[in-house]
């Protein structure tokens, strides 16, 4: 049976995009384990942190911070993964990016 990680792009803890995420586990009820990530926001934010993501993956290290190596790991067991996020000003929301810029230089990622 499949293992989805489901991970919603929205910090709002009552969000539509959190309503769509429980109709969808509903709907595909005993196909998968679907395993949701608890919350993007929980990721640490560090501007100086994106800024060696974006120009020198090489650069994190580890031990990465508990709450990233977590993130990793759940993608890493994951067979598929699920993002059900709001358009924020055209694109995606920083809470989001940071999620996926924490991918970058994983070494199960690369």
């Amino acid at each position: 049976m499949p293992n989805i990680l489901v991970i919603s792009g929205s910090t709002r803890a009552a969000s539509t995009n959190g309503l769509f995420i429980q109709a969808i586990s509903k709907l595909v009820g005993d196909h998968a384990v679907m395993t949701n990530y608890p919350s993007v926001a929980d990721l640490p934010h560090s501007a100086a942190h994106l800024i060696v993501l974006r120009n020198n993956p090489d650069l994190d290290v580890e031990p990465a911070p508990p709450a990233v190596a977590h993130f990793r790991e759940l993608l890493g067991k994951a067979g598929g993964v699920l993002i059900c996020t709001p358009e924020y000003a055209m694109g995606v929301p920083g809470s989001l990016k940071n999620a996926l810029d924490w991918t970058v230089s994983g070494a199960d990622f690369r």
